[in-house]
């Protein structure tokens, strides 16, 4: 066999490849052999029919068909690993010449990894929010812990701004009571904004057994983002009372003794979150440095593949689980219809980009991943898509997504050397040190090194 390599642009070649004939006698034997099982042939027993039979019956072209479909991904791999090339989705193959006896010519065009040059990254210089924790923070953070310990008491009055109603409801649209428009015993912070827009204004004033009738569009369910007549009948009135922030509150709330304590722990818990960040900011402001850097040319093909992914992954995921459409989401957000296909583009451009460019960071500085590594970032994977870690590690491997996950890691290293070579500073002019490895390598992994995913990994193998 012969190959030779065209580059047709930096993302995409054609193969020129030349099979002598003896080279298909294996795949001849085979699609001989094939044949024999599928057909019949009076005065020879199946499976017994000579070769020269089947070419009388059924013609040499049906078995030079079944010979070339079964050799062509054999010889298509062998000149892509004879050229060394890192191919991205299938080929596009076309057969030139095919003579009986004699060769099978064909080519096959294909997208690749483009060739990238990664320069000097070490004047790397980013700000990044400082890292401050005022009182109000703290005061906020213990007023929420309160929110969770509050209790409620049945009133005989009408009902208030911060009562707890017990509510039924029934939604019309058009006149028709909607299947899943009926809900009995639902409990309900009044101003809290959490049911449906209008309800407040609805249950205020209302007593145990008064009932009230609003208009409010629907935010979820069959009938998602339609105008809705809403009865609502209170069927019980709690007043919410939140316990004293004292020493005492602080024995019941927490593992602490005295509120102070309580407080310190509060400011320790901010301050770390505000950390990390930090360090994720700084990751994604380096990132972007870097990308400025380095000329990446990005696959067309490709990167429709991951625009494409990434809707059908918002629609039919995202949006589905929520019940809402994309016209409806887009006027949610304030978006034009060609404003959110400019931002998909961005987005996807970006995340192949990235990936390219720390696949090639990872390659240059001869990062591995060892199991320790893998488990780590396992566990977190596990932990944000709410399985536990092994349901997760199971359906990884059965999904046949190890390397998947070894690519995240390795690109959330790469780049946690890129920050470590960076300037980092905060908007008080302090600069920051980020070599705490845990922390880094957590936060480097969900920068934007995990946004390629859709758009390379599964299709850069081929």
């Amino acid at each position: 066999m012969k190959s030779a390599v065209e580059n047709l642009n930096p993302t995409r070649v054609r193969l020129t490849v030349e099979v002598p004939f003896e080279e298909l006698k294996d795949s001849l034997d085979a699609a001989y052999k094939k044949i024999n099982q599928q057909v019949t042939v009076k005065g020879f027993r199946k499976g017994k029919i000579p070769a020269r039979v089947i070419d009388q019956r059924f013609g040499r072209g049906a078995v030079l068909e079944e010979a070339v479909n079964d050799a062509l991904p054999k010889f298509y791999t062998e000149a892509v690993n004879e050229a060394e090339l890192n191919v991205l989705g299938q080929p596009e193959v076309d057969i030139t010449e095919l003579k009986d006896g004699e060769t099978l010519n064909f080519t096959a065009e294909v997208d690749v990894r483009p060739a990238i040059e990664i320069p000097d990254y070490s004047g790397i210089e980013v700000e990044v929010d400082a890292v401050e924790v005022t009182d109000e923070d703290v005061e906020k953070s213990v007023e929420q812990l309160r929110e969770r310990f509050a209790s409620t008491t049945p009133v005989e009055r009408a009902a208030e701004d911060g009562d707890v109603v017990t509510v039924d409801l029934e939604a019309k649209v058009e006149g028709e009571v909607l299947e899943d428009g009926v809900a009995n015993g639902v409990s309900y912070t009044i101003g809290s904004g959490e049911l449906l827009d209008g309800i407040d204004d609805a249950v205020k004033g209302l007593e145990a057994g008064g009932e009230a009738t609003f208009t409010s569009e629907l935010k979820g369910g069959s009938a998602a983002g339609k105008e809705a007549e809403v009865t609502v009948k209170v069927t019980q009135v709690a007043k919410r009372e939140l316990p004293e922030l004292d020493d005492e509150f602080a024995q019941m709330a927490s593992e602490f003794d005295t509120l102070d304590e309580l407080k310190a722990d509060s400011r320790k818990r901010l301050e770390n979150m505000k950390q990390f960040d930090q360090a994720t900011q700084a990751q994604e402001r380096v990132l972007e440095k870097l990308l400025e850097l380095v000329e990446v040319p990005v696959p067309e093909k490709l990167l429709e593949d991951e625009i494409n992914t990434r809707k059908h992954n918002l629609e039919h995921h995202q949006l589905g689980q929520m019940g809402l459409t994309l016209d409806k989401y887009l006027e949610l957000q304030g978006k034009t219809a060609e404003e959110f296909e400019n931002e998909t583009r961005e987005a996807a451009v970006k995340g192949i980009k990235t990936q390219f460019v720390l696949d090639e960071l990872v390659k240059q500085e001869k990062l591995n991943v060892n199991q320790e590594e893998l488990t780590e970032h396992l566990m977190r994977r596990a932990a944000s898509s709410g399985m536990s870690p092994d349901q997760f590690a199971q359906a990884v491997v059965e999904q046949g997504q190890v390397p998947l996950l070894v690519g995240e890691v390795a690109r959330g290293k790469a780049l946690a050397v890129v920050v470590e070579k960076a300037t980092v500073k905060d908007t008080n002019g302090e600069i920051i040190d980020l070599s705490d490895e845990d922390e880094s390598e957590a936060a480097a992994e969900s920068a934007d090194a995990e946004s390629a995913e859709a758009a390379a990994e599964e299709k850069s193998e081929g």
